[in-house]
């Protein structure tokens, strides 16, 4: 795959082990990975013009929360035409509802899928979506 081609992936999660490891599996399959280890530094990044295709974000992280990332983002109109997945522990209902209320567009429940699996899933969730 040719650079140019290739799908940028923001990854933000306090967790640095969980930043490292999905950081490399989407580098293995050939994505590009700009990684956070807060929202807020996700959010001045984007405000400095990087344009993901996907957004991969934790919910509940210190100091900004996963839902207040989504508010920014819609607010401030930022990476407009990227992927928002939620990737969290939380796996109420309640907390879907808000996250896809504020804009996600996919939910996973890290518990329940691999690294691999939600490689797999956000490849197929990119090529439903134009970008």
């Amino acid at each position: 795959m040719i650079d140019a081609e290739k799908k940028m992936i923001l990854i933000i999660d306090d967790d640095k082990f969980l930043v490292d490891m999905y950081s490399m599996k989407f580098t293995m399959e050939g994505y590009a990975v700009q990684a956070c280890l807060s929202a807020k530094d996700a959010l001045n990044l984007l405000r400095g013009g990087l344009l993901p295709d996907v957004i991969m974000f934790d919910l509940t992280m210190p100091e900004l929360d996963g839902l207040s990332f989504l508010t920014a983002l819609t607010e401030e109109k930022l990476a407009p035409k990227a992927l928002k997945i939620a990737l969290t522990n939380q796996s109420e209902d309640a907390e879907q509802k808000k996250a896809m209320d504020l804009g996600a567009d996919k939910y996973i429940v890290k518990a329940s899928a691999i690294p691999s699996e939600v490689v797999d899933i956000v490849g197929k969730a990119i090529g439903r979506k134009t970008v």
